[in-house]
């Protein structure tokens, strides 16, 4: 007799991850990536994001910036509820510092904060095995970590303490506080208009500042913003606006600018008038540079070269961007904190001093130079300049009045020099305050 029919087994569909886990993946490695290998966060963000559907793009932004931020109140938390370090490897960190930061500080239930983090844990060889650990502190973070974040009111305690110690002997203790409270939230997205900037901040529901920048609290993709496509603004810190407008009237004077990639003073500059010779040695970051020129429909002529041998000029005037170690960014990109170190400062500074001499050499007869870093260091502020002025004595410095690029006077040093901290321009809004941290000289070459 045949053997009765036994249909095969039908296999089961695979089971769909859970709502969220994607993009909580992909922000568990650019934090791995940071805090574990110093990888700058630009560096892999654009890469990864492209991996991740778009409706989720903000969420791993956010995520990732959040984590960063509050790095220091993260950690005492958690060390609450852990007797000692776990041995789970970089991706259990992350999963702990991920679940931790959306139980405290972002809208999430703490339950699916939970469970998206244990599901980290588990999906890692290193980490699996501590996914019950996970599950365990986060169930007590949820519980009692709340309690424990009131209780941690130091803002140095989100910054590295190299850092932190740099600037309380710079600025004194309050306003190093001051600086670390400001980077631990979110900045306003500012923009740089063409011209009509009361007119396109009532058209964006923004605010139009006293510097001329046009601020926007409200987030969102920035090419849908109105004006973006006609190339009518251009993204840029306000701080960061002010080095260009100390050139003074540029109308039709052959400028350089040197560094400057991606480019926001090279367009500040070809909208004033300027015949702008853009310099830069990195050719992917002037090919960004090139995209915003075409977008704003400004001109200048493009240079990829190494500033110590570029040859061009002379000019009528010359800012230099110099590359720094970028600690007055860190309310735009919180991974500054944690990538770099005390001696990239050193290093930077010596780059620095040689650019200042290459970039002097470039200005014509009584022309002006200005030199600017996004750096809170006093090695690559005021000393570089202090250092110019020895071995160019001949060079004379030419003070910045608060009045002509409407600054507030509390930004200008005693030397005459333009000093912003993240913690100026105060707004009882937290979205709508601060700046970046910024040093900018403005000098006469005879």
């Amino acid at each position: 007799m045949a053997p009765p029919h036994r249909s095969a087994a039908r296999p089961r569909p695979p089971v769909a991850p859970p709502p969220g886990l994607a993009a909580r993946r992909v922000a568990a490695e650019l934090i791995e990536g940071v805090l574990h290998h110093g990888r700058p966060l630009d560096e892999a963000l654009d890469a990864a994001l492209a991996a991740v559907a778009e409706r989720d793009r903000a969420l791993v932004r956010m995520l990732v910036a959040t984590v960063l931020r509050r790095h220091g109140t993260l950690r005492a938390v958690l060390s609450r509820f852990l007797t000692r370090a776990p041995k789970g490897g970089p991706r259990l960190d992350a999963a702990l510092l991920l679940g931790a930061a959306q139980i405290l500080f972002l809208d999430v239930p703490d339950h699916a904060a939970v469970d998206l983090s244990v599901r980290l844990a588990q999906a890692d060889h290193a980490a699996r095995h501590y996914a019950g650990l996970a599950n365990a502190v986060l169930r007590k973070v949820a519980g009692e970590g709340r309690a424990a974040l009131a209780e941690l009111t130091d803002p140095g305690l989100d910054t590295p303490d190299w850092l932190m110690a740099r600037w309380v002997k710079t600025y004194g203790a309050e306003t190093a506080a001051a600086i670390a409270e400001a980077h631990r939230h979110e900045a306003a997205l500012d923009l740089s208009v063409k011209d009509d900037g009361a007119g396109w901040a009532d058209r964006l529901g923004g605010r139009l500042l006293a510097t001329g920048t046009v601020r926007l609290a409200a987030k969102g993709a920035v090419p849908q913003l109105a004006g973006f496509s006609d190339g009518a603004w251009w993204v840029q810190d306000a701080a960061a606006a002010l080095p260009a407008r100390l050139l003074g009237a540029v109308n039709g004077l052959a400028v350089a600018d040197l560094c400057a990639a991606p480019g926001g003073k090279t367009l500040q500059l070809a909208a004033a008038g300027a015949i702008v010779t853009a310099v830069d040695r990195t050719e992917a970051r002037l090919e960004r540079l090139r995209q915003n020129l075409a977008r704003t429909r400004l001109d200048a002529k493009v240079v990829c070269a190494d500033v110590l041998t570029f040859d061009g000029g002379p000019f009528d005037a010359v800012l230099l961007d110099a590359p720094c170690s970028a600690t007055g960014t860190i309310r735009r990109h919180p991974d500054v904190a944690w990538t770099k170190r005390p001696q990239d400062i050193a290093a930077l500074a010596e780059l620095q001093a040689a650019l200042l001499d290459r970039a002097a050499a470039l200005v014509k007869p009584g022309g002006r130079l200005v030199y600017c870093t996004c750096s809170l260091e006093a090695e690559e502020g005021p000393r570089q300049i202090a250092a110019l002025l020895e071995r160019r004595p001949e060079l004379a410095r030419l003070p910045i009045l608060a009045g002509e690029i409407g600054a507030d006077p509390a930004w200008i040093t005693d030397a005459g020099d333009l000093r912003t901290l993240p913690c100026h321009l105060t707004d009882p809004d937290p979205a709508m305050s601060g700046l970046d941290g910024f040093f900018a000289a403005r000098l006469i070459v005879p």
